[in-house]
Formats: structure tokens, sequence, C-alpha cells
């Protein structure tokens, strides 16, 4: 018999609090022991760093040397003067020294004019397309990085393997079969087993999910799977908890809400944990007015936190089999506004740091002047970056996670 609906909803509120009381709290991240590794932690890691709104790639790395970006930026353009120089066409943002570092290093490799056919402008439903892979976004299903992980690790599936930090989870680790977890501190360890727990915030388990399965259907079945959700997240939740309350670490990160996320990465890559795959969102890159202070303001916070974070990393093995992947769901317009900012655009640069990684210029950096509608014309498929990710650091087939085939680049 099924539960009467008011008792199911309380009990999964119950269930959802309880996961919820298991918190990873800032205070008890100072260090110690190192843990032992888990079975099956080994192979390389990456981590997935979203600057969420839209990240101007224009005003990151600058063409310096087109005469048509200051005619289109007037005050929104950076002095030349001030720019961190690669080549003689292009520059650093004057707050990415570290990254300027690990590009020099040969640690950095820049994908120029990352985008997609037909982009879209609209937040909501790029995200949906960056975060599944495909045009259809969500609808499509899974998201890209839950394929992967449905598929890499269907016969030793465990609720770590993929761990989000600041809250809910974003789309492209959305499994029906491997779902992430994803930790808010302090406001607790949560479970995202199914769509609606996403847009829910975090409940232990859905009640659709419950009744679409029939297995979960009446009474047993649903405590049934209650006690397993809950089980797993507590062995996941210890775990992790001990990761970060063990870590120490010499480096010194900036007090920033990125760079306390990026040191509780780096303590569970430390740990070898059993996670392989992390995820973490940077906000406030939506700069519509006033781009100039606070767009420079943002990527001097990312480079900073980056260039400790990769610091620490470099401390270890692991640490250095690690790749860093940073992405944006769109660029900016190339033309500022009246209100010395810039609208939604389409293509930009993707990123990726670590030992592994073979450093330097990759794709084609867009015409300035053969636009897209007034946007940057996209020069590379952001998908063959994930292709490359998927084969060169997971050994797997990214025509099977993907569905379509995409040219590799020789990143990794």
């Amino acid at each position: 018999m099924n539960l009467p609906k008011p008792d199911r909803r309380a009990f999964l509120r119950a269930a959802a609090a309880s996961a919820a009381g298991f918190s990873l709290l800032p205070e008890v991240l100072a260090g110690g022991v190192q843990l032992q590794s888990l079975p099956g932690s080994g192979g390389k890691n990456l981590v997935l760093i979203q600057l969420s709104g839209g990240n101007d790639g224009l005003a990151t790395v600058v063409p310096y040397g087109d005469d048509q970006l200051r005619r289109h930026r007037r005050s929104t353009a950076h002095k030349t003067s001030d720019l961190l120089k690669i080549d003689d066409y292009r520059g650093f943002n004057p707050g990415l020294e570290a990254l300027r570092r690990r590009f020099d290093e040969g640690q950095m490799a820049i994908v120029e004019g990352c985008g997609y056919p037909e982009a879209i402008r609209s937040h909501f439903k790029s995200y949906e397309v960056w975060h599944t892979a495909h045009r259809a976004g969500r609808i499509s299903g899974d998201g890209w990085i839950g394929r992967l992980a449905a598929s890499q690790w269907a016969e030793e599936p465990r609720p770590d393997r993929v761990v989000h930090f600041g809250g809910k989870a974003p789309y492209s680790l959305f499994s029906r079969e491997q779902p992430p977890v994803a930790l808010a501190s302090p406001t607790g360890y949560r479970w995202f087993g199914d769509e609606e727990a996403y847009a829910r915030g975090g409940a232990a388990i859905c009640e659709h999910e419950m009744e679409r399965d029939p297995r979960h259907v009446g009474r047993d079945g649903a405590l049934d799977r209650l006690r397993e959700t809950l089980d797993d997240a507590r062995e996941s939740s210890g775990r992790i908890r001990r990761a970060a309350a063990t870590y120490r670490t010499g480096v010194e990160y900036p007090k920033t809400r990125l760079s306390a996320e990026l040191r509780d990465v780096a303590a569970l890559v430390s740990a070898r944990s059993g996670t392989q795959i992390f995820s973490v969102t940077d906000n406030g890159y939506d700069t519509h007015s006033k781009q100039r202070q606070a767009h420079d303001r943002k990527i001097k916070d990312l480079g900073d936190a980056l260039g400790a974070f990769m610091a620490d990393l470099d401390r270890s093995e692991v640490g250095r089999e690690t790749v860093v992947l940073v992405f944006s769901e769109f660029g900016r317009r190339v033309a500022e506004n009246g209100s010395a900012g810039h609208d939604h655009g389409k293509a930009g640069p993707m990123f990726l740091l670590g030992h592994s990684v073979k450093g330097g210029l990759y794709g084609a950096h867009p015409s300035l002047t053969e636009l897209d509608a007034g946007d940057l014309a996209f020069t590379t498929d952001f998908r063959s970056v994930y292709a490359t990710l998927i084969q060169g650091l997971f050994d797997a087939d990214p025509v099977a996670v993907l569905g379509t085939e995409y040219p590799l680049l020789p990143l990794i």
C-alpha cells in the first residue's frame, strides 16, 4: 500500500534534514594526518570551474594587437602597458599574474573562440547546451559529466565519485545512475539523485522517483530506498569530512569563497578519497554595466585563487595528475553598451591547467571584423575540449558520452 502523501512528504523532509546534518564546516578545515586512500581512487582527476554569468573573454585574454578592439571598447579596454603580454597580439588581464606564470611554464592551455553553432544568448538555454553537450539541452537527458560517470564507473558505483562544492550541483553532473554529492558549507551535506531534487535544492530522494520506479512503490520499497540513500550519504560524508578535517597545507589561500572551495577540493585530491571529478561555480560574471571595475575584480580573485590551488596541487603526485578546466556559458558582445558594460555574447576562451596539460594557444582567435550579429564567431566547438578530456583523462569513448564525434585537440 502506498504511503499517504502528507506522511510521505514529511518523511522525505526528515530524511533530507538528516542528510543535511552531515556538514562540512569551515572551522574543521585546519588540518591533520593523511588519510588512507580508497581502493579504485587511482587515475587522473578533473576539476571543473564554471565562470557563471558569461565571462568576457576579450577582457580576460585581450587581443591588444587588433586595432578594432579600441574602436569597439572606448571605455572598457585596458591600457596595453597594463597587460601581461603573451605575444604581439594578445595579453593576459593584469589580474592574472599567477596564470601567466603557469602559461610560461607550459602548464596552461588557452583554447580560443570556444562556442557552438547557432549560439543562444540566454543564460539558462546556453547553460543547458554547455552542461549537456547537446543543442536540445535538458530534454536530451543527463549532463555530460553524469553520462561520463555512469559509463566510467558502472561496475563500481559510489556516491562520491563526483563532488560539487558550493550548494546545488550544476546540471552537467546530473545522472540518474551516478548522482553526485553536493556540499554547501555550512548548510550541510546534500544528496542529489533526481532532477526534481535539483529544483528543490536537495531532498534526499524525490517522491516522483519512487512513484515511477516499481521497485520503490509501497511503504517497504520507499523506506528501503531511503535507507540505502542515507547509508550511502553517511559513508560518503564521513570520508569527505575526514579528508577536510585532517588536511594540512603550507599554501596560503586568499580569503574568498572560491579559494575556500578550491582548498576543499585540494583536501579531497590529496586524500585520494575516491572522488575523481570535482565541480565549483564562481558567480558574478554577468557584467552589463561598469564592467571594467567589476570584471577586473572578479578576474583577479580567480587568478589568485587558482594560483594558490595549483601551488597546493603541486605538492603531491595525485595533485600533479589533476587537470583543471575553466569555462563559461558564453562570452560578451564585442561592442560596449551605454552603461560601460557588455551584453550577452557567444564565443569565448576555455582554459586548462595542470602538469599533464600541453600548454600553449589552441584554436584560432575570432575575428573582430567578421562578427556574428555583433558577437565573436566561434572557431572551436567546446565539445572538442570535452571529447579530449573524456579520452585523454579517463580513457573513455567520447562518442559514447557525447553522442557525436568531435575533433580531438592535443591538449593532454
